[in-house]
């Protein structure tokens, strides 16, 4: 049971990320629809083809969101989602879209994630709002968070993954100096991307480490840059994908996970999610780990891509710190991860972020990776992590 493999992403879009934005603030649903034409354009795929959208949250509407995009950008479709998991969303995107595909249910679906400035109501207030400011993710009335861990200072990402970086110290022992060459890796793979926020700007462990302790044991440079930018993809059938621009990217496997909202409920902090949706991907693909050309794993934090090399099976529980110092994760060494810079060098543009990561195992089956190019890539494994380590998600793609 699961994906046949019959799904392939044809199109993708990407904008550059930036960390100040240039541009006028536009709706949430202009964004949507332009990056919607740039990755159709990609393609090589008309409008009118379009029969099925998957969206995340937009800030034009609080309920009928899928229905407000197609409208907006002149879709009639058949299918139409809403996916709501965080940093898992992009992944999360590509395997229903390639889900419903195979139900016969649409032939080309658009999955857009925008993630730059939206313009300011008349008459708001320009100050934070207080509930939202310290990183709560669920301050509203009733929540657990907002009764349980909000007073009590228990709340956003940085001392969620702190707590769990803490953890991994206790029960594996911690290596500093291998954690930081995960950013320095990335780092580097950022260096041969001209799109990267840190493009030119490499990277030592030393650097690493001399860089502010922002909640022990992380430091700044191992901690994502926000960015404003934007992603998109187009998944199509079979057939329709072989008549398109670029070598098609098939959906061989997927998983998803979550039990959790807060760490705080976790029955084990190194027990993440990705384990049981990587368990699924792999099996799902009838993939090996070692037969994986890329991997691109989500990387908010160093901590995450430990657990994840760990979880997902390629090393085994407790030696990711021995797997980061034994491979060279570079475009250029044994165990490519993340060439495009990963979020952590590349930037992650709020909750579009995860899509830059398939967008790279995109590019990299496609050979249109430019100077970071492997030098043999069919097969990648994509992994997405929303909230604090709370729900995740992966995919298994292959180039045919």
């Amino acid at each position: 049971m699961g994906l046949a493999g019959q799904a392939a992403i044809v199109g993708i879009a990407d904008w550059k990320p930036e960390r100040k934005y240039a541009g006028e603030p536009r709706f949430t649903i202009e964004q949507y629809a332009e990056l919607a034409r740039l990755a159709l354009e990609d393609a090589g795929i008309e409008a009118g083809e379009v029969d099925g959208l998957v969206t995340a949250r937009i800030g034009e509407s609080s309920n009928f969101m899928p229905a407000t995009v197609a409208e907006y950008c002149g879709f009639a479709v058949n299918f139409a989602e809403l996916v709501d998991l965080g940093g898992a969303n992009a992944v999360g995107m590509v395997w229903r879209a390639a889900a419903a595909i195979e139900l016969g249910l649409a032939n080309v679906v658009v999955c857009a994630i925008p993630a730059r400035p939206t313009p300011q109501r008349p008459g708001a207030s320009r100050e934070p709002d207080p509930r939202w400011f310290f990183g709560a993710s669920s301050p509203e009335y009733g929540s657990p968070q907002a009764e349980f861990e909000i007073p009590y200072g228990h709340l956003a990402q940085n001392a969620g993954y702190a707590l769990i970086a803490q953890r991994y110290a206790a029960v594996h022992g911690y290596d500093a100096r291998a954690m930081a060459k995960i950013a320095v890796d990335q780092r580097t793979n950022a260096c041969a991307n001209p799109d990267a926020i840190f493009f030119g700007q490499p990277l030592s462990i030393d650097d690493v480490l001399a860089s502010k302790l922002v909640a022990d044991p992380l430091r700044l440079l191992e901690i994502v840059m926000p960015v404003h930018g934007g992603h998109a993809v187009v998944v199509a059938g079979r057939e329709r994908a072989r008549r398109t621009r670029h070598r098609p990217v098939f959906v061989r496997g997927c998983g998803e996970h979550l039990a959790i909202k807060s760490p705080a409920n976790a029955r084990d902090l190194l027990a993440t999610p990705v384990g049981p949706a990587s368990e699924s991907a792999f099996r799902m693909a009838n993939v090996r780990r070692d037969e994986i050309d890329l991997a691109c794993l989500y990387d908010c934090y160093t901590i995450t891509v430990l657990l994840t090399l760990e979880d997902a099976g390629f090393c085994k529980k407790g030696q990711g710190l021995d797997f980061v110092r034994d491979h060279d994760l570079t475009y250029r060494g044994d165990f490519p991860l993340n060439t495009h810079g990963g979020q952590l060098s590349y930037g992650q543009a709020g909750g579009a972020g995860g899509m830059s990561q398939v967008g790279e195992a995109v590019r990299q089956i496609r050979h249109a990776a430019g100077a970071r190019q492997l030098d043999r890539c069919d097969v990648a494994f994509v992994s997405g992590t929303g909230g604090v380590m709370s729900e995740q998600s992966a995919l298994v793609l292959r180039g045919e």
